[in-house]
C-alpha cells in the first residue's frame, strides 16, 4: 500500500445507502489515487452506459465506493445498481460523477484521493456485437457471435459455431456486418462444413454460395453500401504461418487478393479490383455512399523458381498496405479510378482497416510496420486522418504499448470501440473512447461488466466489435437451419448493374 499522509476522524454516523454499504467515519487519508480494475479513473462515458463496476486491485479485506453527484450518491462495494446508476448518470450529464474509494485492512480504513467519471451528454448506440474466440489458432469450435446491450449487462448469442457440427464437420464463423447499424440487415460467413454467406434482410434469410470460377474465392471483410443493396467484399487466397521467436506469434497473408461487388437482390457478383500485382483488402464506404475506401499492397514476384506463396512468406515484411479510394455514382453504379489517400509505404509502414466517421470528416485506421493482420502485431496502433485538411496523426490518447486493432464508429460519430491487448498482450478486449468535434479522443475505458474482474477471468478474445441500433432478433437456430440448407449460387456479371 502507498504511503498514507494524514489521519482524519469524523464524528458523524455512518451513511446507509440503498446498496447496503456505508461510508466509514474513521479512516486514514491517502494522497494517492486508488489502484482499481478496470481503470475508470478520469474517463469520459456516455450518459446511457451500463454501471462502471470496479474492484480494488491491491491487498484489502474490504472496499467501499461512493459515487456522488451533489447530494445524490450511491454507496456500494463497487457494483452499482443499474437503475440507481442511470439516475445518477442522468444528473451528472455534462458534468462528472465523483468517486471516493475506501479500503479496509484489519480494523484500519483508508480513504484514497477522489477521482471523476466524466459523463458526456452524447449517448452511445444501445448494442454492440462481436466474435468470441479462443486465441489458440487451432481450436475454434467454441466460437460464437454475441451481442451485448451497452445500457446494462445483457448478453446473448447471435450464432453459435456448434449448431451445425463439430470436429471434422466443424465451422468457422466470422465477418459479421450490418447495413448502417441496422440489426435487421446483417450478414456473416461460415467456412468449411455447410459453409456459405448468410444474409438477413428485414426478416428474410438466405444462404449464398459466393464462390465462382470468375472470382478468387468467397467474399470476406464486407462493406455494405449505406443505402443500396450492394456489398463490397475482398476475395483472397490466404495462408498463415507461426513464429518461434517473433513476439507477434503468427502471420496471416494473401497469395492473391481482389475486391468484388455483390448485389443482395439479384445475387450477382462483379470484379471491382483484380490486379495480379495488388493485394486489395478491407473495403469501407463513406456515409454518403459516394466513395469506397480500401487498402492495397503492391507485390511482384521476383523468384520465378519459387511458388508465389513461398515467396510471399519469405518477403512478408515487405508487404506495406496503402489506403486508396474510388468514387462511386449511386445512380449509374459506376466506380471511378483509384486514388492514393495515404502512402504508408513511404514511411516504411502498413495501413489497414480504414473506417470513416459518420459525418465524413475523419478516417480512422490501424497502422503497423508491415502486413495487414494487425490484430496479432504488438506494434499496431490507431491513427486518424482529417479528410478535410489531410492531416494524419497517431492517436496517442487511445493507444497503449500493445495492440490496438479492429475499430468501429458509433452512429452519431461521438464514440469509437476498438479491440486492445493492453491488459495482458494475449486477449483482445473492447475499449470505448469519446471523440470530440476536433477528432481527439478521451481516455479509453474497458467495456463495463457486472463483475469487475470478469474480463481477466474470461478466456476468449473479442474480435470485430460493431455498433448496432438494437439487437438481432433472429434466433440462432434459424441461422443454423439456413446454413444446413442449400445455398444460392451467385451469378458472375462483367459489369455492375
Amino acid at each position: 500500500m502507498k504511503k498514507l499522509t494524514s489521519y482524519i476522524l469524523l464524528f458523524t454516523s455512518y451513511l446507509f445507502m440503498a446498496c447496503g454499504q456505508s461510508v466509514p467515519t474513521e479512516y486514514t487519508q491517502s494522497d494517492q489515487l486508488p489502484a482499481i480494475y478496470p481503470d475508470y479513473i478520469e474517463v469520459t462515458v456516455p450518459v446511457n452506459i451500463a454501471p462502471l463496476s470496479f474492484e480494488y486491485d491491491g491487498q484489502a479485506d474490504d472496499m467501499v465506493a461512493r459515487y456522488a453527484v451533489g447530494s445524490d450518491e450511491i454507496v456500494c462495494n463497487g457494483q452499482p445498481d443499474v437503475d440507481e446508476w442511470h439516475a445518477l448518470a442522468e444528473k451528472a450529464k455534462g458534468k462528472a460523477i465523483t468517486v471516493d474509494v475506501y479500503t479496509r485492512n484489519g480494523d484500519q480504513w483508508t480513504r484514497f484521493k477522489p477521482f471523476n467519471i466524466n459523463v458526456s451528454p452524447d449517448s452511445i448506440d444501445p448494442y454492440i456485437s462481436y466474435r468470441l474466440i479462443a486465441p489458440s489458432f487451432i481450436s475454434y469450435e467454441a466460437l460464437t457471435i454475441n451481442q451485448r446491450c451497452l445500457e446494462n449487462y445483457d448478453e446473448s448469442v447471435i450464432y453459435d459455431n456448434l449448431l451445425c457440427g463439430f470436429e471434422k464437420d466443424g465451422q468457422c464463423i466470422n465477418c459479421h456486418h450490418y447495413q448502417q447499424y441496422n440489426p435487421q440487415r446483417m450478414q456473416f460467413h461460415a467456412r468449411q462444413y455447410l459453409g456459405g454467406t448468410v444474409v438477413a434482410y428485414d426478416g428474410k434469410l438466405k444462404k449464398v454460395n459466393m464462390r465462382n470460377d470468375s472470382i478468387l474465392s468467397a467474399g470476406v471483410y464486407p462493406a455494405w453500401h449505406p443505402s443500396l443493396n450492394l456489398i463490397v467484399y475482398a476475395t483472397d487466397k490466404t495462408s498463415q504461418s507461426f513464429h518461434t521467436v517473433n513476439p507477434n506469434k503468427m502471420e496471416v497473408y494473401d497469395e492473391e487478393s481482389d475486391l468484388i461487388v455483390y448485389n443482395v437482390e439479384t445475387d450477382e457478383v462483379t470484379n471491382l479490383e483484380n490486379s495480379k500485382t495488388e493485394f486489395e483488402v478491407f473495403p469501407a464506404w463513406t456515409p454518403d455512399g459516394k466513395t469506397l475506401y480500401y487498402c492495397s499492397a503492391h507485390f511482384e514476384q521476383k523468384d520465378t523458381s519459387a511458388t508465389r506463396i513461398s515467396e510471399v512468406i519469405y518477403r512478408h515484411k515487405e508487404l506495406k498496405y496503402n489506403i486508396y479510394r474510388k468514387s462511386f455514382n449511386p445512380d449509374t453504379r459506376q466506380f471511378g479510378p483509384r486514388e492514393l489517400v495515404f502512402d504508408a509505404a513511404a514511411i516504411d509502414s502498413s495501413a489497414t482497416f480504414p473506417r470513416i466517421s459518420p459525418d465524413g470528416h475523419y478516417l480512422m485506421f490501424t497502422m503497423g510496420h508491415y502486413g495487414y493482420f494487425h490484430i496479432w502485431h504488438h506494434d499496431a496502433d490507431l491513427w486518424m486522418m482529417d479528410l478535410n485538411s489531410g492531416e494524419v496523426r497517431k492517436m496517442n490518447e487511445l493507444n497503449s504499448p500493445d495492440t490496438e486493432s479492429y475499430h468501429s464508429w458509433s452512429s452519431n460519430g461521438r464514440w469509437v470501440i476498438f479491440s486492445s491487448r493492453r491488459n495482458d498482450g494475449n486477449f483482445t478486449r473492447p475499449f470505448i473512447a469519446h471523440i470530440d468535434a476536433n477528432g481527439h479522443g478521451s481516455k479509453p475505458f474497458e467495456l463495463p461488466s457486472a463483475y469487475a474482474d470478469y474480463h481477466r477471468q474470461f478466456m476468449r478474445s473479442y474480435n470485430i466489435p460493431e455498433f448496432m441500433r438494437g439487437p438481432v432478433t433472429i434466433r440462432p437456430q434459424d441461422f443454423a437451419n439456413v446454413l444446413k440448407g442449400d445455398g444460392i449460387d451467385v451469378k458472375y456479371v462483367g459489369q455492375l448493374k
